[in-house]
Parts: C-alpha cells; structure tokens; sequence
C-alpha cells in the first residue's frame, strides 16, 4: 500500500509536468524515504521544463535578445543552437542589407538554399539597378541638350511654348521674346497675359505621358494644347505648345450646322435624328417620341405657292421650339413630317403641350385655310426596350395617323352641321 501510493503522487506529478501549462508542485517532505531521490529529480526536469517553455515562447516572438538557458538544462540544447543561428543569420541579413552579397548560409537546410538564391538575386538587381542608374544619367544629359535645343528653336516657332514647374507650377521658360527677359514667379508676363489662353487651367495640367487636349477661353477663343512630361534643368516640369485653333473651330461650326440643320425651318435635319435616335438606343436610354405631320401642306403649296408653305412650316417649327425645352431635339425627317425627341418617359406632358402648340399654331395664320399638325406618341423603355428605330417610327406614325383621321371625321361632321343648320334656317 505505501509503494502504491507514492508511486501514485509521483505519476500524478509527472503527469502534471508534462500536460499541465501550470505545472502542480509537489511535496518531496511527504514521500517516504526511499522515493524522496525520485521525487527531487522530477522537481529538476519541473524546473527544465518551465525553463524550456519560457526560452522557447520568446524565441517564438523573435526575442533574440533574451538569455540562453542554463548549462544544466538538457532540454534546451537544440533550442540554443537555433538560437545562436538565428543570431548569425540575423547579423549575416544586416550584411546583406549593406550591400556585402558574400554571406552565404549552410546550416539551415532548405532555408538556406532560400537564403543563398536571394542573396544572389539581389547582387543580380543591384547590378541591373546599376546599369539603368547609368542609362537615366544619360538620358537625362541627352533631354538637357534636348531642352536647350527645344529654346533655340521654340522661340522661332509661332506656337507659345511654356514650362511649368511640376512642384511649384511656375512657368520656368516661355518661348515668347517678352517672356524670355523676365524673371517668372507666379504669374504670367504681359506678353501671355494678352493672349488669354486659359492660363489656370494649364497650369493644374499634371500627366505622365503626352496629351493633345483643347480649351475653350472665356472670351470664346479654341486652344489646342500638347501638354507633355519632361525634367527641364534637373527638375520635373511639364512642357505646353498651344496653338490657337479658333478659326478652325469656327469653321468646323458652321460645316455641322449645314450637314446636321435643315435650312428651311432651322431644326435639325433627318441625318442628325438617326445618329441621335442610334445613340439613345444603344446607350438603352429611356426617351419619348413624337412623330409630327404637318396638316394639308400639299394643298398650301398647290393653292397658296411654295413660299406661303414655307411660311406654315416655319410657323410650324417656331411654336413646337416654344413649348419645349432646348435641349428637346426637333427635327425635320421629310417634306411635312417632324419628330420630336424627349428623354424620359413623357408622354402625358409632352402630349399636353403638343395639344397647346396645335391650338396655337392655328392662330398664327391670316389666309382661310387652317393650320394644324397631327401627332402620335410613344415611349421608349430604355434597358427593356427591343425594337428597331424603323419599328419606333412606324409605331409612332400609325398612332399619328390614327389621330389625323379621329381630327379629320370630327372635322367634316362639324361641317356636315354647318351646312345642315344653313339649311333650316338656324
């Protein structure tokens, strides 16, 4: 019963030593005589194993700096020896990271194969870097004789050739004669100034490759400018050769006026109203149509001459514009039919002031014959919507034509009670 029940406390304390993270002590005093010798010698590997666990844990956080443990401590042999590695390793990194790519790692298995590429790698880059450092010095001594070169010559050139300073944005060099004999600081000379060339919004530009892009000044002049990177006297700067393209512009203006404008009444043309209907259905836009037909045209021109026609769909167009917005597209698609292009849905409204403008339209005439236009309406459904514009235009000119007829039958029954009341007297 006595060898069974120290060698219980002693299993129970081994136990203990190896499983628990808080290891249970044990009394030595009360084990019997012959088992003290066993139980203090559990005590000792107790004491190396909290030992090996505290080194280890710090070794774990990268702790090189901590204590090695005891000589005595059988259990941290292998753990020492990583340790004094770790810290050759760690001094041979620093080595490395100096720029001494010799060191070189042999006792670390695959890390070290690891270890040694890298350190191979990097000499390998570093030699690269080397050479490019080598290219760019000489690049940048070719754009300094570039940039001298880019002053002889710009200040010939009618263009205005500026560079900005990329940090402080201040012109640095201008091609023009005025500027070139002043001392630039934040503003423009006088020379720049009375060219209005949007001088704070070229300022801003910043890019890393070339640009060809335009600005309108406020005083309405076109500028074309090629705005481009370049390191001018050692600093990084952006070059900007503008040209005035004003007159270009203007005469681009006027050739679209007469490609997309009908002359006639001054809307847009049939040629304008396919590219802008292509573009609302391949963008899935949601829009409202209205297919117009002006009334009786062919009887005007027969009766009263081509020119009072012309009168009639000027008229015609005057009050359509009137009551819709300008950015509504009115546009001639033939000899007497308009369409009318809203975005959105808009029906009710837009049928609402198609209704006004009829009534108005027919009082805008002094000869006997009436002036009236006919309309249909329909509605686009952007993202659902898969008909054609051929589709669309045929829908809405049947619904036109179903309101033309619906008008003309109420127009000769209020004839047909005209006549009759004449007749009886009324």
């Amino acid at each position: 019963m006595m060898n069974d029940k120290n060698c219980e406390l002693l299993f129970e304390y081994l136990k203990s030593i190896l499983f628990d993270s808080a290891i249970k002590a044990i009394d030595v005093e009360k084990l019997d005589e012959p088992y003290q010798k066993l139980g203090q010698g559990l005590q000792f590997l107790h004491d190396c194993v909290e030992e090996m666990l505290s080194y280890s844990e710090e070794l774990s956080k990268g702790n090189l700096s901590v204590e090695f443990p005891s000589r005595n401590n059988f259990l941290c042999v292998n753990l020492k020896n990583m340790h004094a590695n770790l810290n050759h390793l760690t001094w041979q990194a620093k080595q490395v990271a100096s720029g001494d790519y010799s060191q070189q790692v042999s006792y670390l298995g695959e890390f070290s194969e690891a270890f040694n590429r890298m350190t191979v790698q990097l000499k390998e880059r570093e030699e690269k870097l080397r050479q490019e450092s080598l290219s760019l010095k000489k690049r940048s001594d070719s754009i300094e004789a570039y940039n001298n070169l880019l002053m002889t010559v710009s200040r010939k050139r009618r263009e205005w050739v500026f560079v900005v300073d990329a940090d402080t944005r201040n012109v640095v060099y201008c091609n023009k004669k005025k500027c070139a004999e002043v001392q630039f600081r934040e503003v423009f000379c006088d020379s720049c100034e009375t060219k209005e060339l949007g001088r704070e919004v070229i300022l801003q530009w910043e890019g890393k490759v070339l640009e060809i892009w335009e600005l309108k000044t406020k005083n309405g002049k076109y500028m074309r400018i090629n705005s481009y990177p370049v390191e001018w006297q050692g600093r990084n700067s952006y070059v900007h050769v503008v040209n005035d393209i004003t007159q270009e512009r203007q005469e681009e203006e006027r050739l679209s006026n007469k490609i997309y404008f009908d002359p006639g009444t001054s809307v847009r043309n049939r040629l304008f109203f396919e590219e802008y209907m292509e573009q609302i259905l391949a963008e899935k836009k949601k829009a409202t149509l209205c297919y117009m037909d002006v009334d009786n045209l062919k009887y005007v021109n027969d009766h009263y001459g081509h020119l009072e026609g012309d009168n009639f769909l000027k008229a015609f167009a005057e009050v359509i514009k009137k009551h819709f917005r300008h950015n509504d597209v009115i546009a001639r698609i033939g000899g007497d039919e308009f369409c009318l292009v809203l975005l959105g849905h808009m029906k009710e409204l837009a049928v609402k002031k198609l209704k006004i403008a009829r009534t108005e339209l027919g009082k805008t005439n002094d000869k006997e014959y009436p002036r009236s236009f006919s309309y249909g309406v329909c509605e686009i459904n952007g993202k659902s919507n898969s008909m054609t514009l051929e589709e669309i235009i045929h829908e809405a000119d049947a619904r036109m034509y179903k309101y033309k007829r619906k008008h003309k039958e109420k127009e000769e029954e209020n004839e047909n009670f005209d006549d009759s009341s004449r007749g009886s007297g009324l």
